[in-house]
């Protein structure tokens, strides 16, 4: 059982995966919080999901405890790597307890709780978390029980019923044309990882007036950034919007359905971003404080890769550095100084192509 955060639930998938050809008799029960069961609730294999509600207070602690302790694993694996995820491990009581080795936690000192943890991965510097995975998979269950699942699209099983409401929403979204779209993930205040708002509107117009239809599509945390972003370009039909976005199932549906019409995703290294990739798009991640090396697209980018990795230009003595909190004072300059022109490039629009204009015309109203 594991505890994640959206994006670990997307890297760990593997290993669950791993798990479940290797002992296919097992029951297995997955750890998350409640915002992310939807998506591992319909894996096929998962005999149970148990809730951790982590905002709850002293009362979510007990609550999980308990649950961890009516289920009465023998086994648990940890696959996150940090205190938290340690915290659960050893509150499940199991006699066993596996992990990555201790130089692969965000937070080394959660390792002290594990009974069985992995070699740790030869491979130079802090390797990806999809690598860390993988290897923690093959550990658990064999490395032939690894082979059929290194590529995002083994990992995450869309229902058919989400994939066609997918599918229509995309239809009713941009009935009169089947050009690929580009989705961005709409980033909101206070976070570190997040594009200036600006340089979203701009990208939305811009792409607007070279005729891509496009999609904003922003979470309940961003909900706010969704509504002005909406508001500010109310007269670009090729833009659309489905803000305050809830459900993560639905959310992958239209996902799968928008890598089916070649459609392409930007977004910040963040959840959205890792369930695209694994829905089979590809991807442009604005990357600042995060260390794409680590928490990145995957496969990473290189010749063989669909994804791309755009930093600003500026070389920045403090970026990555996975801070939650920027201490420069003159701001974020790693988010601030990618380039709108930038993504346009990398997405094949030349900016010759794009007229820019600040407002609508009057024929647009």
């Amino acid at each position: 059982m594991r505890l994640s955060h959206l994006g670990d639930v997307v890297h760990s998938l593997p290993v669950f995966h791993a798990l479940r050809q290797a002992w296919p008799r097992a029951l297995i029960a997955w750890a998350v919080q409640p915002e992310f069961a939807p998506l591992v609730e319909q894996l096929s294999g998962l005999d149970r999901v148990i809730l951790f509600a982590r905002h709850g207070g002293p009362s979510a602690w007990w609550h999980m405890r308990r649950d961890l302790r009516r289920f009465r694993p023998d086994w648990t694996i940890d696959a996150q790597g940090n205190l938290k995820s340690a915290a659960v491990t050893w509150l499940s009581g199991a006699a066993r307890r596996s992990g990555w080795a201790a130089r692969d936690w965000t937070e080394p000192l959660g390792s002290i709780v594990l009974t069985d943890p992995a070699p740790p991965l030869a491979v130079p510097g802090k390797p990806h978390a999809v690598d860390r995975n993988l290897h923690l998979a093959a550990y658990v269950a064999g490395p032939q029980a690894v082979l059929n699942h290194t590529h995002p699209r083994s990992w995450l099983k869309i229902g058919k019923d989400e994939l066609e409401a997918g599918r229509g929403r995309l239809a009713a979204l941009f009935p009169n044309t089947s050009a690929p779209a580009v989705l961005l993930q709409v980033a909101g205040p206070g976070d570190v990882r997040s594009w200036p708002l600006e340089n979203q509107r701009l990208l939305l117009e811009r792409l607007a007036r070279s005729g891509t239809p496009v999609l904003a599509i922003s979470g309940p945390a961003e909900e706010a950034s969704g509504r002005r972003l909406e508001e500010e370009l109310v007269g670009y039909q090729e833009v659309k919007h489905w803000v305050g976005q809830r459900g993560l199932p639905e959310l992958a549906g239209l996902l799968a359905a928008a890598a089916e019409r070649g459609a392409r995703f930007v977004g910040c290294d963040s959840g959205p971003l890792h369930l695209a990739i694994a829905c089979g798009l590809p991807v442009i991640c604005l990357a600042g404080p995060q260390d794409a090396a680590r928490t990145g697209p995957w496969p990473p980018p290189g010749p063989d890769s669909i994804h791309q990795v755009l930093r600003a230009p500026q070389t920045l003595y403090c970026a990555p550095c996975l801070a939650r909190q920027c201490a420069r004072t003159e701001g974020l300059l790693c988010m601030e100084g990618i380039e709108v022109e930038a993504v346009i490039n990398l997405l094949g629009l030349s900016p010759a192509r794009v007229h820019v204009q600040l407002e609508p015309t009057a024929g647009d109203q």
